[in-house]
C-alpha cells in the first residue's frame, strides 16, 4: 500500500472528506509522527504496533570494491515492532503473493 492507496481509502470511507481533506489528514499524521522520531520519542499505537529509534554503534566496514577499511559513523535509525493484534491477524491470513 502506498501513501496515495492511504489517501484513496480514508478519502472513499470517510464521505465527509474530500481527497484534498483526505491527502492533508495522511501528510499531518507522518510528519507528526515523523517529527516524534526525530525528536527521539517513541510512538505506540494500540493493536497496530510501535515505533522508536534504535542507534547503530560506530564500527569499522570494508569497501567491496577496493578491500580498503571505511569507518562508518554511528546512525539512529527507525525501527518498529509490530503489536500482538497485528502479528496475529497478518499469521492467520494465507499468503497469496499480492501486495
Amino acid at each position: 500500500m502506498t501513501r496515495s492507496d492511504l489517501v484513496e481509502l480514508l478519502a472513499e470511507r470517510i464521505g465527509q472528506f474530500t481527497h484534498r481533506d483526505a491527502d492533508a489528514a495522511v501528510k499531518t499524521i507522518l510528519d507528526a509522527m515523523s517529527a516524534a522520531l526525530t525528536r527521539g520519542h517513541r510512538i505506540e499505537i494500540r493493536g497496530f504496533g510501535s515505533f522508536s529509534i534504535n542507534r547503530r554503534p560506530p564500527r569499522m566496514g570494508r569497501n567491496p570494491r577496493t578491500g580498503d577499511s571505511v569507518y562508518i559513523p554511528e546512525r539512529r535509525v527507525p525501527h518498529f515492532k509490530p503489536g500482538k493484534a497485528l502479528r496475529e491477524a497478518v499469521g492467520a491470513q494465507p499468503v497469496d503473493g499480492a501486495d
